[in-house]
């Protein structure tokens, strides 16, 4: 046999090994998610959606994905995670069952529901790993098209680790660019704003992305022609096509069941973005979806006899099986074999899985039946109790909550009793609320020593006769030291370029550092968000400009769904270090002049709220975040610009420390607790109030996420018995979160003479020109003459009434 002949023959077994081990790979994937269905319906799960029926595309899929590329994908790709080698069937499964040890279930540590996906990109302290050298997922989300978003800037970042060449000595971080960011969605989530959105923005910036949609024709029960024009997502966006003279996407048709087509087209996709930096579309048509849309319900209710006969034909590994077959590559006895042995690994590891979740509650287990079997034996209520035990023995699948509800009930039972057991019973209860805590509610912020909260107070200096110059000439300043010391410092927003920001505190710097550094977008808030997220996931250092306060409502989903809960549903496992700018507060008119701050502080949980009340503080607090890995939205005062105030020396270097009060002014009579622009508002009300006898104490929160984390503000309360919380947002809001804080969590009701008192705006946002302002919101006015009243209620000779 000569050499041309050993080699050819060479390759053939190389690729019937690699088909085989392809067949075997979507049959193991297959099974799990049969297997997966049954264990809902048998209780030991609480909800399945599963990605039968796309194996093989995303088989095809992970062989153009290289080792430094990224997925912002959905919540059916198991089959890709399997194929990369970033999930094993135990841990698909140990998700499943919400196993709460990252080592088990490493995307999510129990914390989110089967089918999310993401990889470990934090060591155990917290710091990016070698990025550029392992294959990373972004950690899913299930609200459909929210991956989107983070998909715009997941991708920009690739064009901004090529082009700018300050970037290419971070090589942990990427190889010059020339990772690719595969992103995949279903076909009737292709419907969403966010959708639209999103590819608009690939389109416009050209960034190496690599687009798919799982196209089963249905959205649930919703046939396709509900969901897209000409029922066709790829018609829809043929204009989005290039060509010779125009820059735009790269557009792919293909069958899910392809084996062949599948690889070709997605190593040619994948080429194109990877050397070109053009994003490229591949829309896989003919999906099935054998179980239907997931565990609460059947397909067969909105499917036609026709069409679930037309599935089963066109199921995508039932034609890999006939295409392997007519190939020639191997007989359908041995495909057979590989089906077997799939079934029986999957089913191996499915069990595996289940002992090993059993297995880290059963300690906790054994020892509550030791306490209930002692309380049996020397309670007086030894039946009541026996009754408890016997409902925990005879309860299916227990789980960690059994216990704890078995033993809380047992100690009622015994309450007036005096057996030696209570104790040790109590301890464990507290030690148990102490890991469940650490299981449950770990990691809503960051807890590496790079925290915000780590970060060093440093005061700003000031040269003697320092003159006032305009606050957004601090910014200025402030921004152009970060922008100096950290080549992976950028920013991104509308208008922020070319002149600086609308309000000029960037003014200069896209001249000074270029256009990569200092950015220009479109008007699409959501995804200057996702480029701020995607970028700060890969280790940049991102400040998002969303140009007034109220504009925020646009972006809010993807900042409450994913980027508030990174840290947290990967318990630790990855971070998006992004700072949002916006300014607000007071202002005229309906629009930019909201404070909904009470809607901010219930939906960005996992995201540091800042509330700075000029721009001095403000500088500070970029400084903080820049030294830190959390992230935060800093709220400027929209009023602010303009008003006077000195350039401390050490510009770039001043903090200013999250969670600490800064008292104003001090006094005796009426501690009064605000912040931002409502400040100024309230210390002209104190110097009124000052003059008619009325000593009060004004304190600046400065943050509401964190909020007063030394509890100083109860230490005024005990000096003045009475306290006022100011704030713009409506009645409710802000106020509301404040009084709570300081009354109920630093129980300084407790030193109250008077009742509390809140000061908000109107339910209504404000009425446009400078009397609508004053009517719509608090005044210096109103809230003297609503301290006064305090007061005349205590010492009415000393404080008449006024009116």
């Amino acid at each position: 046999m000569d050499v041309s002949t050993t080699t050819k023959t060479a390759k053939k077994t190389k690729r019937i090994t690699e088909i085989l081990s392809d067949y075997r790979l979507a049959c193991e994937s297959r099974e799990a998610s049969l297997l997966g269905r049954k264990e809902v319906f048998m209780g030991k799960a609480k909800f399945g959606i599963f990605g039968d029926g796309k194996e093989i595309p995303q088989i095809a899929m992970a062989k153009a994905f290289k080792k430094g590329d990224f997925r912002s994908g959905y919540y059916r790709d198991q089959t890709f995670m399997f194929a990369i080698g970033e999930l094993t069937l135990q841990e698909y499964f140990a998700q499943l069952y919400a196993h709460t040890d990252e080592k088990a279930d490493p995307a999510s540590a129990g914390r989110l529901m089967n089918g999310h996906f993401a990889t470990r990109m934090l060591d155990d302290s917290g710091q990016l790993k070698e990025l550029s050298n392992i294959y990373n997922s972004s950690a899913d989300i299930s609200p459909t098209a929210g991956q989107m978003p983070r998909l715009v800037g997941l991708g920009y970042a690739s064009k901004l680790f090529r082009n700018n060449l300050d970037l290419h000595v971070y090589k942990h971080l990427s190889d010059k660019g020339n990772e690719v960011t595969f992103g995949t969605i279903g076909n009737a989530s292709t419907s969403e704003g966010l959708f639209y959105e999103a590819i608009n923005a690939i389109g416009v910036l050209q960034v190496p992305v690599v687009m798919s949609v799982w196209d089963d024709d249905y959205g649930i029960s919703v046939p396709q022609k509900y969901h897209t024009t000409k029922s066709s997502i790829s018609k829809v966006l043929s204009g989005f096509q290039r060509n010779s003279e125009e820059e735009g996407f790269e557009i792919y048709t293909v069958k899910a069941w392809d084996y062949p087509a599948l690889i070709k087209v997605y190593n040619e996709a994948a080429e194109v973005s990877r050397k070109g930096h053009v994003p490229t579309f591949i829309h896989v048509e003919e999906v099935t979806q054998p179980q239907g849309h997931s565990t609460s319900g059947s397909h067969e209710r909105y499917k036609s006899k026709e069409r679930l006969e037309w599935e089963v034909e066109h199921d995508c590994i039932k034609k890999f099986k006939e295409w392997i077959v007519l190939s020639g590559f191997v007989e359908t006895e041995e495909l057979e074999e590989i089906e077997k042995e799939a079934k029986a690994e999957a089913k191996d590891a499915k069990n595996r899985a289940w002992k090993a979740f059993n297995d880290s509650i059963r300690g906790d287990e054994e020892q509550v039946h030791a306490f209930l079997n002692e309380v049996v034996k020397d309670s007086i209520h030894s039946r009541e109790v026996a009754l408890i035990k016997r409902e925990l023995e005879t309860t299916i699948n227990p789980i960690r909550l059994d216990g704890i509800k078995a033993i809380k009930r047992s100690l009622r039972v015994i309450r007036n009793e005096s057996l030696p057991i209570k104790q040790k019973m109590v301890e464990w209860l507290s030690k148990s609320n102490e890991e469940n805590l650490r299981r449950y509610s770990s990691h809503l912020y960051s807890e590496s020593d790079s925290s915000a909260l780590n970060v060093p107070e440093i005061k700003p200096l000031y040269k003697d006769g320092t003159s006032l110059i305009d606050g957004r000439e601090v910014l200025q300043a402030c921004f152009d030291k970060a922008l100096e010391r950290d080549p992976l410092v950028h920013a991104i927003g509308e208008d922020v370029g070319k002149i600086g920001d609308v309000n000029q505190a960037f003014a200069g710097m896209q001249k000074k550092y270029g256009e990569l550094r200092v950015t220009d977008t479109g008007i699409r808030e959501v995804t200057i968000i996702g480029q701020g997220i995607g970028t700060a996931l890969r280790g940049m250092r991102p400040i998002t400009e969303i140009q007034y306060l109220d504009y925020l409502i646009y972006a809010l989903q993807t900042l409450s769904d994913d980027l508030a809960t990174l840290q947290y549903r990967t318990k630790g496992g990855q971070k998006a270090p992004l700072i949002i700018r916006t300014r607000g507060h007071r202002l005229e008119g309906v629009w930019h002049s909201g404070s909904p701050m009470g809607m901010i502080l219930n939906s960005l949980r996992g995201i540091y709220v800042l509330v700075p009340r000029n721009m001095t503080q403000a500088a500070g607090f970029y400084n903080t975040m820049l030294q830190s890995d959390d992230t935060a939205l800093i709220v400027e005062c929209l009023n602010g610009y303009r008003l006077k105030e000195k350039m401390p020396e050490n510009i770039g270097e001043f903090t200013v420390p999250l969670g600490k009060p800064d008292i104003l002014k001090e006094g005796n009579d009426v501690t009064i607790v605000t912040y931002g622009s409502m400040c100024r508002v309230v210390m002209e009300s104190a110097k009124e109030l000052e003059k008619v006898g009325i000593s009060c104490e004004v304190i600046d929160v400065q943050t509401l996420l964190p909020f007063d984390i030394d509890h100083s503000i109860v230490e005024s309360v005990k000096k003045t018995n009475r306290i006022v919380f100011a704030d713009e947002d409506v009645p409710g809001g802000a106020s509301a979160f404040m009084m709570q804080n300081v009354l109920e969590i630093q129980n300084a009701y407790r030193f109250l003479d008077s009742k509390p008192m809140t000061i908000t705006a109107k339910e209504h946002r404000p009425a446009y020109a400078s009397d609508g302002d004053y009517f719509s919101k608090p005044n210096v006015e109103e809230i003297f003459d609503r301290i006064y009243e305090m007061m005349s209620e205590v010492e009415p000779e000393t404080y008449p009434n006024l009116y």
